[in-house]
């Protein structure tokens, strides 16, 4: 997974859609959780600020929701 930081659109932006794809190919199917922040961190180098950022994009979308103390899961697809 890799991001353009040269590019027009915010890494939080890309991380996001990069995070709505894999949910819309079943690559994280509704009722699984999205990585970690750790692991986000680990996959894309990007600081968790950044990272809250991409989840509260899919959160404001209604596509995943935090559970307490379990991680943040996909609870919808995203619309076509």
């Amino acid at each position: 997974m890799s991001i353009d930081r040269e590019g027009p659109v915010p890494p939080y932006r890309q991380i996001a859609d990069q995070l709505r794809a894999r949910i819309a190919d079943g690559s994280i199917p509704v009722g699984r959780r999205i990585p970690s922040l750790v692991e986000l961190e680990q996959q894309y180098g990007v600081a968790r600020d950044t990272l809250r950022k991409a989840v509260q994009v899919l959160k404001d979308e209604g596509l995943v929701e935090t559970v307490s103390g379990m991680g943040v899961y996909v609870t919808a697809l995203p619309r076509a």
